[in-house]
């Protein structure tokens, strides 16, 4: 049996709630007491918009016509005995109870036969009268003497109505009670839902999130239900109206499913029933897809269906769990029972089988309202709940942390002389390994730092034979040009004869003396070429190494990789082509000779790789690529040698990981490297396949927030 003391506290919340709140509520908007409402319950239904052709004449003690899912239908009825019956010959209005109709058209025939257009009204003209009624209305004047009307029905939903035809007095005053019903429970379900999102951002409960779509998506079906939502949240859209009927119910279903499941704890008490409500998920869903997608059978079926299952599963399910002792199934049980009450009451209305006199949906708002409110409270409950079981396993830790502290400070004893003995290893250890990576980063220093020596070496070397070998044709020209001067001399200016002068000419005509004056020039020139690549190599040095430079500064990163590529030139033998693309980048802030020691290493080893596969790479190539990203450049160094496999490129990084021969590398190059863009906040990544190349992309922050150390 069920815990009773569990259920007698929801069961009493929610009777006082429908004592205090709702019945004075349904008293005060009982829309029928002070009116005379006439039903139609008979309507012949004709084959075609001449109303000509009868197709039959149907009788309906509920007074509801259902025709299925059509397009089109023409139907008339009879409002004569209005007048007979209520004794009331003012105004009066029609009233077609379907606020789905896309167009409703009205007419009479005159005298003659002819059909006379009374009015218009439906989705597709918007509002049309200055109530926007959610239902169609025609409005008929106490002088006109209709007694039979025509009604020309355009709809894409199942075209299912009745017709009530009450006095114009008394149309304005139930219209504005059933127009306060709606905007009280709006008004509720709205509150409910505010109240609900703000606990879900204080406690992150995800119970709380699915009960707050819940909330909005029921109010939404039910407005929609009614018709008011086409005004008040849609904005006329025709087409979403008519997807919202299906569509809220499908999501208000399926949010609630999820939260009952999450409120429930489904899962753990019921696995079984809990399958049926993921299937009942899957059935809601569908029907909404099969909304979307046109079936308008299917998914009003689908959602038939759900709708039963929702109404088994939840009342079985709550129940047995209820069963257990769970406290918050009684407040779901109590919740789903108004709900269920409401559903039913406008079922039986809606048929005909009983007749509370007041607006069709009030059960079911009054009945979704109710359940919101309970389903509220227990979420309340349940955090009074947790927090009661909080403080009793908070109590419990406490019990067992007093129990294992004694334990605790007594094994600290002796872990504190193991620590302080194993701390002394430690630091001896640490010390000798900061030791030994001193000595081999200064090694990788010194290596580095040969090569460079090497590459100048060789570089100056050019230049300095340049001039050597042009020494020689240089005094050569001189001592020419001297022995002309030598002659002059001898001679006198004051002797020269003509014969001496033809001399003189002949002379400078076997010495070529205009082209001696010439080849002097370019070999002064070409000395001159000389000293300025050596001036280039000297400063390609300086740029590199930065000796100068210890602290952080904006530097040009494109002279930094052009003096790296000028001291590299000798090792590439001018074999292998360097293609640059550079960007248009600002200076950037860094320790440009730590910069310039990953440009070294990255391009060296791109050099080594390409060398020891000339054989199978004809067309060895470097290619360079900067560019700026806003806050940060990028420098991508990329070859076409031989690419590394997967293994290989997750060690490169590891200190003393090469694949060079043993004594031709130290392992240690691109772990500096790695180091040195990560102490200045930038990336390297490395990407490659075997047999396509290899590409080391380096990230780095244009500005440095903190000055990095060597």
């Amino acid at each position: 049996m069920m815990n009773l003391p569990t259920i007698r506290e929801p069961l009493i919340i929610g009777l006082v709630i429908t004592l205090f709140v709702f019945l004075p509520i349904y008293g005060f908007l009982n829309l029928n007491e002070d009116q005379f409402v006439y039903e139609v319950q008979t309507f012949d239904v004709f084959e075609d918009g001449e109303f000509e052709i009868l197709q039959y004449t149907q009788v309906t003690p509920s007074g509801v016509l259902d025709l299925g899912v059509a397009n089109e239908a023409y139907v008339g009825f009879d409002i004569a005995n209005f007048k007979t019956l209520s004794g009331d010959n003012s105004a009066v209005v029609v009233e077609v109870k379907n606020p789905t109709f896309r167009e409703v058209v009205s007419y009479q025939k005159d005298e003659s036969g002819m059909l006379v257009e009374l009015n218009k009204s439906g989705t597709n003209w918007g509002k049309t009268d200055l109530f926007a009624s959610p239902n169609p209305l025609i409005f008929l004047g106490d002088d006109t003497g209709v007694e039979k009307i025509y009604l020309s029905i355009l709809s894409n939903e199942p075209i299912v109505f009745e017709v009530s035809v009450v006095s114009e007095d008394g149309f304005h005053a139930m219209y504005y009670k059933k127009a306060l019903i709606v905007n009280v429970y709006i008004g509720i379900m709205f509150a409910l839902f505010l109240y609900n999102f703000i606990l879900y951002f204080l406690i992150k409960d995800r119970t709380y999130f699915y009960y707050c779509f819940y909330i909005l998506f029921i109010a939404l079906a039910q407005t929609s239900l009614m018709g008011y939502s086409y005004y008040y949240f849609l904005g006329m859209n025709v087409k979403l109206y008519e997807v919202s009927i299906i569509g809220f119910s499908a999501i208000s279903g399926v949010a609630g499913i999820s939260f009952m499941r999450l409120f429930l704890k489904t899962k753990y008490y019921t696995p079984i029933l809990d399958k049926f409500l993921q299937l009942n998920i899957v059935v809601y869903l569908a029907a909404f897809v099969f909304r979307l997608l046109g079936s308008l059978s299917i998914s009003y079926t689908l959602t038939d269906i759900s709708g039963l299952m929702v109404i088994l599963l939840f009342g079985f399910t709550a129940t047995k769990i209820a069963r257990i002792g769970y406290r918050p199934a009684a407040y779901f049980i109590i919740g789903w029972l108004f709900f269920f009450i409401g559903l039913l009451i406008f079922i039986l209305q809606s048929n005909g089988f009983i007749n509370v006199t007041m607006v069709a949906n009030f059960p079911m708002l009054l009945g979704t309202a109710m359940e919101a409110i309970l389903l509220s409270l227990a979420l309340a409950d349940k955090i009074n709940v947790l927090k009661k079981e909080k403080e009793e396993e908070q109590m419990e830790r406490l019990r067992m942390l007093k129990e294992n502290e004694k334990l605790i400070l007594d094994q600290n004893e002796s872990l504190e002389a193991k620590v302080r003995a194993r701390t002394e290893e430690l630091e001896n250890t640490l010390v000798n390994l900061q030791n030994t990576q001193t000595q081999l980063v200064n090694q990788e220093k010194m290596a580095s730092l040969g090569q460079l020596t090497a590459g100048i070496a060789h570089e100056i070397n050019n230049p300095i034979n340049f001039v050597s070998s042009n020494i020689s044709p240089l005094k050569r020209d001189i001592k020419d040009l001297l022995e002309v001067v030598q002659s002059y001399r001898d001679h006198g200016a004051a002797q020269f004869s003509e014969a001496t002068k033809k001399e003189l000419n002949e002379l400078e005509e076997d010495i070529e003396l205009d082209y001696v004056l010439q080849e002097i020039d370019q070999l002064l020139r070409g000395m001159e070429d000389g000293a300025k690549r050596t001036v280039e190599i000297v400063k390609g040095l300086r740029l590199f190494s930065r000796v100068d430079e210890q602290d952080v500064k904006k530097v040009d990163i494109h002279d930094g990789i052009n003096s790296t590529l000028v001291l590299l030139n000798s090792s590439m033998s001018g074999k292998i082509k360097i293609i640059k693309e550079y960007g248009e980048i600002p200076m950037v802030e860094c320790l440009a000779g730590k910069i310039n020691q990953v440009f070294m290493n990255i391009i060296t080893n791109a050099i080594h790789a390409l060398q020891d596969h000339m054989p199978s790479n004809p067309d060895p190539e470097i290619k360079i690529i900067t560019s700026n990203h806003y806050d940060y450049i990028s420098i991508e160094i990329k070859d076409n040698g031989p690419g590394m496999p997967e293994s290989v490129k997750q060690r490169i990084f590891e200190p003393f990981f090469t694949t060079k021969a043993v004594g031709k590398g130290t392992g240690l190059g691109l772990s500096i490297v790695y180091t040195i863009i990560e102490n200045h906040g930038g990336t390297l990544e490395v990407e490659t396949l075997e047999g396509q190349g290899t590409s080391f992309i380096i990230t780095l922050p244009i500005y440095q927030n903190t000055i990095q150390n060597e």
